[in-house]
């Protein structure tokens, strides 16, 4: 009998160990991501997705006597609700329940059984429903995940996910698959919407009721190009693809562990949000339309009108060239909303009324660069040899026309409707104009131009004259400025002919003056740099004679010339202009035929070089480098 007794620790142990898993069973429970038929997510049990993302369950917002069943971010301190099933029937308290109906949907009961929401899928037999990584519940056969019966992605409420793919197509036409809350605590269907418009070429739109409130601009295939600043990729971001016959908006974003969404706010705006870890809070990274820019909301300045958030003057509003305002008194006192109208009428129109127009009258175009493309456009794929200017002429209802890579040829046949202007990015838009509004703008260009051109011509002559006359100067500077002191300064009596240019195969020569007298006829050649270098095979090694404190002396040859040494003033020399003048003063006064002969110099820039007749066996360099060194 004491041999079968079980020991009380025992018994401890074993009621401990119950206790402990009758408690944690439920929390077994909630920690799946999928339910079948027969079961069911009381309030306060949830589903979880196999990455721990996501969670599906019972929640409150602003009022905590309403309760909705949604699916937010898990583990996170700002969990984000990202979808809710009865957003329009909240349930007064915590007896609600989700769970299976015999007829394979999914529906949520409140405390009196009845329902506030359902799937409501057909054909949903022997379903099962699992919350995925990517944020959405799918209502799927047992079995076979293929066969979808329902999913949350397909009924979104104010948030799109990267993994949502969104219908496009002509058929449906506008797609305003999101719509904002009414509040931030009331997540029934508010007054704005959003979603893809795939006329001409597919847009993101923001609708406040049935209005237009914002517009992305066309799709390039890469980017949106009414958002300037909008990244270029061609392997993630938006995408257009076809699946099954059927064209699918899609995103894919660059790291796909970020946590990373979409959302139409409850107040209009659209944002871009990605969570911040290292901060734990949402980051936006962009929104639209811009709150402090008002060019950004739909159709700011009205029908044929212009918005320029950077335009200096007070009005934010411009008309385009050929176009006025309907309302003058409105327009001026800041109201844009009745836009522009023409001036004149197109050739086309009055061709209708008053007969033919003569040919010089046809219409042309006036061209915005930087532009956002007007809304309604249409596309327009042009015949080989024909272009898009000939085809928007070719058709009388054509007001403009613009060709963008990635789309083609656009043409809009119906009013110009939010136009802005950037300061960067955009396209170029060709607007249609009547001839005669051309031509006051051509008028006042041509006359522009013939001044420039007056103006221009007037100027050449100028810049000629003075070139003329400095190159006249340049001859006689040599001479009469840099050589005049040979003369002691008297250049009256200098010989004009005897002047000349530097150039690179040429010089000229100067009589030889010291202190106001005329040493001798003897004649003082002035060469130029080029002429010297050449002589000298560019100052090279082979022709150093030797080196002094003032500089090098290298041995040359000249046509016409006896053998030449050039003693070249180093750069870093003490020995200055005045030191080099004296020199060569000197030089003149000692001429004589038992001497070495001086036969030029060269002055150019910070080049100053004596050019002296070559004597071998030593005499030179006892001349060179001990009689005359100035260091």
């Amino acid at each position: 009998m004491g041999g079968n007794r079980k020991n009380p620790g025992t018994r401890i142990c074993n009621f401990s160990f119950l206790i402990v898993f009758c408690w944690a069973l439920p929390l077994f429970c909630s920690a799946s991501s999928s339910i079948s038929q027969g079961q069911s997510i009381k309030d306060g049990e949830t589903l979880i997705s196999d990455g721990e993302i996501f969670e599906l369950g019972f929640f409150s917002l602003g009022n905590p006597s309403s309760r909705y069943v949604g699916i937010r971010y898990y583990k996170i301190s700002d969990p984000s609700v990202i979808w809710v099933a009865n957003r329009e029937n909240p349930i007064s308290d915590k007896s609600g329940v989700l769970e299976f109906r015999s007829d394979g949907n999914l529906v949520v009961l409140d405390g009196n059984g009845t329902t506030v929401w359902s799937t409501n899928a057909s054909a949903a037999t022997n379903s099962t429903a699992r919350l995925n990584d990517e944020g959405s519940l799918i209502l799927s056969r047992r079995g076979d995940a293929s066969m979808v019966y329902w999913q949350s992605f397909d009924d979104a409420a104010d948030t799109f996910l990267p993994g949502m793919k969104v219908e496009v197509s002509d058929e449906i036409g506008e797609n305003r698959f999101l719509s904002s809350w009414k509040s931030e605590s009331d997540p029934s269907a508010g007054g704005y919407s959003m979603g893809v418009d795939p006329r001409g070429s597919l847009q993101i739109v923001i609708w406040e009721g049935s209005e237009r409130r914002w517009r992305s601009g066309h799709w390039n295939k890469q980017i949106f190009i009414g958002v300037p600043n909008m990244p270029t990729t061609y392997a993630y971001g938006f995408k257009l693809s076809d699946e099954n016959g059927k064209s699918y908006f899609t995103y894919k974003p660059w790291n796909p562990s970020d946590k990373l969404r979409f959302r139409i706010r409850w107040d209009g705006y659209e944002e871009q949000l990605k969570w911040a870890e290292e901060k734990s809070q949402w980051d936006v990274i962009q929104s639209h339309p811009n709150k402090t820019n008002q060019c950004e909301f739909y159709n700011k300045c009205g029908r044929f009108g212009v918005c320029s958030a950077s335009d200096e003057s007070s009005s934010i509003c411009s008309c385009m060239r050929g176009f006025q305002p309907r309302n003058l008194d409105q327009w001026t006192g800041g109201n844009w909303s009745e836009g522009c109208s023409r001036k004149t009428l197109l050739q086309c129109q009055r061709n209708s009324t008053n007969g033919t127009v003569a040919s010089d009258e046809k219409d042309g175009f006036e061209a915005i660069r930087c532009a956002k493309l007007p809304d309604f456009a249409d596309l327009v794929v042009t015949v080989p040899g024909e272009s898009c200017e000939e085809k928007c002429l070719e058709n009388c209802a054509c007001t403009a026309y613009a060709i963008v890579q990635g789309i083609g040829c656009m043409m809009w046949t119906e009013d110009l409707i939010d136009v802005e202007k950037f300061t960067r990015g955009g396209n170029t838009l060709h607007i249609r104009v009547a001839h005669s509004d051309l031509g006051s703008k051509n008028k006042l260009s041509t006359a522009v131009i013939a001044v420039i051109s007056v103006a221009g011509a007037l100027f050449a002559v100028i810049i000629l004259l003075l070139l003329w006359k400095f190159k006249a100067k340049l001859k006689v500077l040599p001479t009469t400025s840099s050589i005049s002191w040979l003369r002691g300064g008297d250049t009256s009596t200098l010989n004009a002919g005897k002047s000349t240019e530097f150039s690179t195969d040429a010089s000229g020569s100067v009589d030889v003056y010291a202190e106001g007298n005329q040493v001798n006829r003897s004649e003082l050649r002035l060469l130029n740099l080029g002429c010297v270098a050449a002589a000298t095979n560019n100052f090279s090694e082979e022709n150093k004679l030797g080196k002094g404190g003032f500089g090098t002396v290298y041995k040359g040859s000249l046509p016409g010339l006896p053998q030449i040494a050039v003693k070249r003033l180093s750069r870093r020399s003490t020995q200055g202009l005045d030191e080099f003048k004296n020199e060569i003063s000197l030089i003149a006064k000692l001429q004589h035929r038992n001497l070495v002969r001086l036969l030029g110099c060269c002055i150019e820039g910070e080049e100053k070089m004596l050019v002296y007749e070559y004597m071998p066996n030593k005499s030179l360099d006892f001349f060179l480098f001990s009689m005359f060194s100035f260091s």
